[in-house]
């Protein structure tokens, strides 16, 4: 069998964050976070690329496909970057604790509906253009039957697991120095908290699909209304978990929002804005952002009004919607469908741009 990773220097793991607690039973610890290392050994970018799965996913949406080829953990190794790929705590290779919180998981249908098979319930407008899963994306299908045994439960408190995460990838960043931080989904909101709390030492963010849209949840209805505005879960704007902003705010009922409407007939929802004058987000100002979204994935109904937020908000955020692109057809699991090298690829050619640019 070929080696998955080749000409590496190093690989291991090591785990980070965590605190002890104590119960009747004894002393146990908590919210620590297994992070694998990957080194190449013709190592030619200045900084690693951390990266953070979404939610029900682990460290194995990056080191692998559920159809067997290879994953950005060794695209991003022929790159030449170091590679640190995470296991969220309390999910995959770091311990839960039942005193952590709560958890809860993922069904069949939810799944098939929001990942892998759009097209069938057709949710949002988007849906019917999914191409590139590989395979039916259905129960019984056995492309499916693996991805979905890799699911894992999560943590029921979003923001609890929006801490924890804060916390660990913060303390990995200070033990591993500078990083590109590579998110997806759910932990779109750890890649701005990280950035908050550390921001001296994210070089980078990349953001595919980070969860959204700003201030509300955002409800996928089908034809003919399409979507409602859910519940109100980012106080902080893109976070429930605390953010700086300039001028400060003490409490998140300071910061004001506004529902901003679009064209009817585009496909996209409304979303949410600050209030004028807005605040500026004061440690993301310079880290340089970009927002990757699929053509077909529930998110390109609003990953503009997350792009939005940011730019007013005074982050330098790049937005890619891939189909502008020529890479077509992609759901929100886009590390794993059948064009995942080319949208890596992108990714690699705007890090490269970037940072040279900033040099």
């Amino acid at each position: 069998m070929q080696d998955p990773f080749p000409d590496l220097a190093r690989h291991g793991y090591f785990f980070v964050g965590g605190e002890y607690y104590d119960t009747p039973d004894g002393r146990f610890m908590r919210g620590q976070m297994h992070v694998e290392f990957f080194t190449p050994r013709n190592r030619t970018q200045l900084h690693p690329i951390v990266m953070f799965s979404g939610g029900g996913q682990s460290g194995l949406n990056y080191t692998g496909t559920p159809d067997g080829r290879e994953g950005w953990a060794q695209t991003f190794l022929r790159f030449g970057y170091e590679v640190f790929v995470l296991d969220q705590p309390s999910r995959g290779r770091s311990p839960h604790q039942a005193e952590t919180g709560a958890q809860t998981r993922l069904s069949v249908a939810r799944v098939q509906q929001q990942f892998t098979a759009p097209a069938l319930s057709r949710r949002w407008p988007q849906a019917e253009l999914h191409t590139q899963w590989p395979g039916s994306g259905v129960a019984g299908d056995p492309v499916f039957d693996q991805f979905f045994a890799q699911n894992f439960p999560s943590l029921a408190s979003f923001p609890r697991q929006q801490e924890l995460n804060r916390d660990a990838g913060a303390a990995l960043l200070d033990r591993i120095g500078s990083a590109i931080l590579l998110t997806h989904s759910q932990s779109g909101t750890f890649g701005w908290l990280v950035a908050d709390a550390r921001p001296g030492l994210v070089t980078a963010i990349v953001a595919m699909e980070p969860s959204g849209p700003p201030v509300r949840d955002l409800t996928m209805k089908g034809a003919p209304d399409w979507f409602e505005d859910g519940a109100f879960t980012k106080p902080y704007g893109l976070t429930a978990a605390p953010l700086a902003y300039e001028p400060p705010v003490s409490d998140p009922s300071e910061l004001s929002f506004v529902r901003q409407d679009v064209a009817a007939g585009e496909g996209l929802a409304s979303c949410w804005l600050q209030a004028e004058p807005a605040r500026k987000l004061a440690h993301l100002r310079d880290v340089p952002v970009v927002v990757v979204q699929g053509e077909a994935s529930y998110h390109a109904p609003y990953d503009y009004g997350t792009v939005a937020y940011l730019r007013q908000a005074g982050v330098e955020a790049d937005f890619i919607r891939l189909a502008d692109r020529g890479i077509m057809g992609n759901g929100h699991m886009m590390m794993l469908e059948l064009n995942n090298q080319d949208i890596a690829a992108l990714a690699h050619e705007w890090l490269t741009q970037r940072l040279s640019s900033r040099l």
